[in-house]
Formats: C-alpha cells, structure tokens, sequence
C-alpha cells in the first residue's frame, strides 16, 4: 500500500511532468568505495517510456545494466554524467562530493528539469529548481533507476581503465570497494592517487605508504 507521503509526492510530480515533462532523477554510485571517483547521472524521462527490466541498479545483473545502459540513453529527453574525484572527496567529504557529483550531472542536461527528484535523504538546492528527495528512490521511480544504472555502469567503465595501470588492486573485479582483497592490496602495495586519503582505508591504524 503506498503511503500518503508518497502518493502526494507522485500526484505533485505527476502534475509537473503533465505540464512540462521535465521532471529529473538523479542519483550516484561509489560513494562507499575507497578509491576512484563519486559518479553520479541525472535523466529526464519521457511519460510514455517502457522499459520493463529497469529497477535500482543494484538489483540488476551487469548484463542487464548494460543492456538497458543505451535505451536508456536512446529513448531519455536528455541525461547526463558527472565525476568528483578522489581529491575533491578529501577536501569537501564523501556527503557533498555525492551532491556535487549530481549537481555538475544536472548541469550536463541539454534540458532544464522543472522538478528534480534524489535518491536518499541529502541534497542542496540545485540553481531554484524544487526538489524532493526519496530514500529509496531507485526502486520506486523510473528516471531515479535510470540515473542509478548510468552512474553504475559509467563509474565501473572508470574503475576497469584506470585499474589497468594498478592490476594488483584488482580494480576490474570490486571497483574500488572495501572487499577484503582490496585492503590485503593496500596493506601489502600502499596506496595510490586515485585512492580516498580521507577514507579508512585499513581496519588498524598503520603507516600507509603513498604510490
């Protein structure tokens, strides 16, 4: 049964989607991740799109994100992609690097949303676009699921590049995340500049040697 909370959210933004059509979903990936980027995507959506695998990206195989990534971007009114780095993540923290990761995706639209709608429960106002943000909001709003699969997939594109260079951090596989083999890595190699100097990257407070 869908709370009242959310039936006022819909019905408000199905009321600027009918006068405009420009409503955005926004949302980010590898905010837990100890080395590499924030990324984040916005997308605006039309009414009339079908796209019945897209859900939260993390309830979706690989393949599946990857099949939906160009539909996604095929049939979106307009979509954008944006990076902090790691450097940036250290100077402001992990929490407004993820807005400012989102912030920059929106500017990226070719198109001025009306109405923006975030995953989770932090945002700064974006320009004077209302906003509203939606924990969970990936598994209940389309164009919030789009953003959530082009942030995922462009992000891991990121990490399998750069992981190249640094093959024993096995960047291809965890994509940056605190797994157990990507610590073993730190401890045993250091770190290097795409990882999070903010972040704790080892359980025990030891000496880290820099890369």
């Amino acid at each position: 049964m869908v709370s009242s909370n959310i039936l006022n959210v819909i019905l408000f933004m199905l009321n600027v989607q009918l006068t405009s059509n420009l409503e955005a979903g926004t949302d980010e990936a590898g905010r837990g991740c100890l080395a590499g980027p924030v990324t984040a995507a916005a997308v605006i959506l039309p009414l009339t799109i079908q796209l019945p695998l897209l859900n939260d990206s993390k309830k979706l195989t690989k393949k599946q994100r990857y099949e939906l990534r160009p539909l996604i971007e095929k049939y979106s009114i307009s979509f954008g992609i944006a990076n902090v780095f790691q450097e940036e993540i250290d100077k402001i923290n992990i929490l407004n690097a993820s807005i400012l990761a989102m912030h920059y995706a929106l500017e990226n639209l070719n198109k001025s949303p009306k109405f923006i709608i975030v995953d989770g429960n932090h945002f700064h106002r974006f320009k004077k676009i209302p906003h509203k943000c939606i924990v969970k909001g990936d598994q209940k709003f389309l164009n919030i699921a789009a953003a959530s699969v082009l942030a995922k997939t462009y992000r891991d594109d990121y990490m399998k590049k750069i992981g190249t260079k640094f093959p024993q951090y096995n960047w291809q596989k965890n994509k940056g995340y605190p797994t157990q083999s990507h610590r073993a890595a730190i401890e045993k190699f250091g770190v290097t500049k795409h990882h999070r100097k903010s972040f704790k990257l080892l359980p025990s407070q030891i000496e880290i040697s820099f890369k």
